[in-house]
């Protein structure tokens, strides 16, 4: 008889919940496909079923847009109070099933449970807990006239919310935008991602025991183009839309949308430049720079995967980070040692390599990684990669490769590297080192990107506006931002 290990039993008893398979969540029940339609969820360390998920479409939205509709009229006029303790309560169970839900995400996505343990399912906690407090401090403008009139200002819920999550940071991303659109009065359908639908359903589980109005969350699974992301676009009962993910598919709902008018806030790719200056604090910016590089196995679209370092410097450097990327060693995702886990697929393992072996053809040096794992023969790892001696304008330095991919190049001037910095399509973020703060201040206000970290790297403020330039989105939420994307402003004018 086979041995269960300790990993395989957590498998089983985290999984338990999904052994009927992982079903939508409309009005309050847990439901299948009407057309009985599904599909597999994959873990991508070891390319195993981990369940089987119902796949939903044009019906199942509509359904839930309906059931939505009416729970706006309740959930639109609870007060205040109530919706902050609601939503304080879902935060609240959220951290009392830290150890589970990271589980599921470290199963569904192929990160290192540590990172989630630590990072993503606490900051799924926070994001109820932020806007729960966020509602109850808000404050509106009023204006006097010259004593002939008074203006003052309400913000009212838009209506029924479209919330389109990607598969890097399932549950973190889907709370990021679930929490603020509840908080201000609306309802949604979440669409999470179709490679990482777990942790969706297991918020599910959650927001069915709290006291939210049946029918104000759902959540619909299935995939884009012809199926329920391209439904939540097209229905013309979703008042709004908040999506994370590829540029190419913000382009598509875009389109989808504007027969309707539709609100839109988009997150779209990234190509951040990290710039590290000679005068830098270099023990600092290493250990940033790694983890901006490497960490979630390079899947984030805040990824410093662009690496400038100034001349006087940058031998040293390359030879410091190449030192500890070959350290970083790929393995068993549960493992609480791990630090890189598996890319999410085998799709796109082939994507991320394909980009290193292009450059590799181009004459560009790979000076560690490059390849799987010699000792991992299944599952979709990938050795932390580092390039150098490569044209800024090849592929690998213009387009995202979403991968531990990351090129180091050497740069002189301010201007030189402003203007390698701001030479892709992409505005999401970038990363400045120098002691100099004067220099600082200087570049960040220069840099096309919607957030610059001066000597720090993934430091958010939730009442700060967050989003991309150019490619890499449209609008800002956060704070007063995710206010005014998620709510109606009225003008009230009284004559005195």
């Amino acid at each position: 008889m086979k041995t269960i290990t300790t990993h395989e039993a957590r498998d089983l008893q985290v999984l338990g919940a999904f052994k009927e398979g992982v079903r939508h969540f409309i009005g309050g029940e847990f439901v299948a496909s009407i057309a009985g339609r599904e599909f597999e969820t994959i873990n991508p360390a070891t390319g195993q079923v981990l369940a089987r998920v119902s796949e939903g479409g044009a019906e199942e939205i509509d359904h839930a847009a309906r059931v939505a509709r009416q729970a706006f009229a309740i959930w639109s006029r609870a007060p205040v109070a109530e919706r902050s303790r609601i939503l304080r309560s879902i935060g609240d169970e959220i951290l009392k099933r830290k150890e589970e839900l990271a589980a599921l995400e470290s199963l569904d996505s192929g990160k290192p449970i540590g990172e989630a343990l630590d990072g993503d399912i606490p900051r799924a906690a926070y994001n109820f807990h932020f806007f729960a407090d966020y509602i109850k401090f808000l404050e509106a403008e009023a204006y006097h006239k010259d004593d002939v009139a008074l203006n003052y200002t309400i913000y009212q819920p838009v209506g029924v919310a479209g919330l389109i999550t990607p598969w890097n940071f399932p549950l973190m991303l889907a709370t990021w935008k679930v929490a603020p659109c509840l908080a201000f009065g609306n309802t949604c359908i979440l669409k999470p991602a179709e490679l990482t639908p777990l942790t969706a359903a297991a918020l599910a589980g959650i927001i069915e025991q709290s006291e939210l109005p049946v029918g104000a969350f759902n959540v619909v699974h299935g995939f884009g183009p012809n199926s329920a992301g391209q439904a939540i676009s097209r229905h013309p009962q979703i008042d709004l839309i908040s999506f994370t993910g590829e540029t190419a598919t913000g382009k598509a709902i875009m389109a989808d949308a504007a027969p309707h008018l539709k609100r839109l806030s988009f997150e779209l790719g990234g190509k951040a430049a990290n710039i590290i200056f000679a005068d830098a604090d270099l023990d600092a910016a290493l250990q940033g720079s790694l983890l901006a590089a490497f960490r979630n196995q390079g899947e984030v679209c805040l990824a410093g995967s662009r690496v400038f370092v100034q001349k006087p410097v940058y031998q040293d450097f390359l030879k410091r980070f190449v030192d500890e990327a070959v350290k970083i060693e790929p393995g068993d995702p549960l493992d609480p040692r791990t630090k890189m886990g598996a890319l999410i697929s085998q799709e796109h393992f082939e994507k991320v390599s394909g980009y290193v072996e292009l450059a590799r053809q181009s004459g560009a040096q790979i000076q560690c990684g490059g390849k799987r794992p010699d000792n991992l023969s299944e599952g979709n790892f990938y050795l932390p990669t580092v390039i150098t001696d490569v044209d800024i304008l090849h592929p690998v330095c213009q387009e995202e490769i979403f991968g531990p991919v990351v090129t180091i190049l050497p740069f002189e001037t301010d201007e030189e590297v402003l203007q390698y910095a701001n030479g892709t399509p992409y505005g999401l973020s970038c990363s400045i080192w120098t002691r100099d703060i004067t220099r600082g201040h200087r570049l960040a206000a220069a840099v096309q990107a919607g957030t610059v970290w001066i000597n720090c790297w993934f430091l958010r403020d939730l009442r700060a506006p967050y989003g991309g330039m150019k490619k890499s989105g449209i609008g800002r939420e956060g704070g007063r931002h995710s206010l005014e994307f998620f709510t109606e402003v009225k003008t009230v004018c009284i004559k005195l």
